[in-house]
């Protein structure tokens, strides 16, 4: 096993096509051709993290936060940046990070967070938009069950809480095959006209090739006609954050108590309210002030994330709070979500090859002391 196969798994599970512009994702130190040892998982990767790798004798760390964020100019061992990547690439270790990608699908950062307070009905807080695509085909109409079972079976039509989704359209289509074709319909130089459907499915852009494929494998045409159009509308499936519902609701002070308990947070931060018992939760892993005024606005009682300033606090009213539990304390069973994830995957990838081992690090990274 490969690293570039720890890629492709983790790119099937976290598409990263999902991670915001502003990151860095996907394989950041060593080569993907690398045979595998074995994979340790971090929240960070610090030069204590590679020295563990080192120790256990894994080749490839896969870490949420990306050890390189911004452009480096060199490599010196000058700060903790620096550091881990030299001694990352002396000792022929691999970093993959995975990050935004992630905290953008709804089994990811949030939903590890929803599972400690036991949110139940949970969707995206904040909704990913410019993912959202459409296709247009045509074919045969005695094939056009066959096509839209294939584009079904590649993931297109989708939506939400509803699978196979499609619209169709009876029309007729003309077409002339020239010399050098080979026409499942129609003869060579001989305009032809077929009773067609027109299928139109939607899918997400991670999905884009291999329905493609699909679409071309099934359809009985030489020549394959479609259309692939972006749609202006956010796709609710995918996103940051979740919102969710309480089974019993709680008093605010007995919700701080459960998330200071659960989450192991050295110190809660919170915004001033007159709520009397909660029903309602959002919750974003990391630095999250950017969902305030969206989590309001669906009418949340209580957003929980982390990494607010001084007047993000001022947000919050008598019905509604903001709670800052801590960067690290929100994402630090990310790294259990990983491991269940790649354990699960790598033995079934190949039974018949040893088993790579999957570890989960040991190494606090939390750089944030409490007294």
């Amino acid at each position: 096993m490969q690293v570039a196969d720890v890629l492709q798994l983790l790119d099937q599970w976290a598409p990263l096509t999902y991670s915001e512009d502003f990151d860095n994702t996907g394989l950041l130190v060593g080569d993907p051709k690398s045979q595998l040892r074995g994979i340790l998982v971090s929240l960070d990767t610090l030069e204590g993290v590679v020295d563990e790798a080192i120790k256990e004798d894994c080749n490839l760390i896969v870490s949420f936060h990306p050890i390189i964020f911004s452009g480096l100019k060199s490599l010196v061992p000058k700060d903790y940046v620096n550091k881990a990547v030299l001694k990352a690439i002396k000792k022929d270790i691999a970093i993959i990070a995975i990050h935004t990608a992630l905290d953008n699908v709804p089994h990811g950062v949030s939903a590890t967070m929803a599972k400690v307070l036991g949110l139940k009905d949970t969707r995206v807080l904040m909704p990913k938009q410019d993912l959202m695509y459409k296709l247009i085909t045509y074919a045969p109409n005695q094939d056009a069950e066959a096509i839209r079972q294939a584009l079904f079976m590649a993931g297109a039509g989708a939506l939400g809480h509803y699978q196979e989704c499609s619209f169709n359209l009876n029309g007729t289509g003309t077409f002339k095959p020239i010399d050098g074709a080979k026409p499942a319909l129609g003869q060579i130089g001989i305009q032809h006209s077929e009773p067609e459907t027109q299928i139109q499915v939607s899918f997400i852009r991670h999905q884009k090739n291999e329905i493609i494929t699909a679409l071309k494998k099934a359809h009985p045409y030489e020549e394959v006609a479609y259309d692939i159009i972006a749609l202006n509308q956010a796709c609710p499936e995918i996103g940051m954050g979740l919102i969710g519902t309480l089974s019993d609701a709680l008093s605010f002070e007995s919700l701080l108590k459960k998330v200071k308990s659960g989450f192991q947070s050295g110190c809660i931060k919170y915004s001033q309210n007159n709520l009397k018992t909660i029903n309602s939760i959002a919750v974003l892993g990391g630095s999250g002030s950017f969902a305030i005024d969206q989590a309001k606005a669906l009418g949340v009682q209580v957003y929980i994330t982390s990494d607010l300033k001084y007047h993000d606090y001022f947000k919050g009213d008598d019905n509604f709070a903001v709670m800052d539990i801590g960067h690290y304390e929100s994402e630090q069973f990310t790294k259990d979500l990983i491991v269940e994830y790649l354990s699960k995957k790598i033995t079934n990838f190949a039974p018949s090859l040893p088993k790579v081992k999957v570890l989960k690090s040991n190494v606090k990274t939390n750089p944030i002391s409490y007294y």
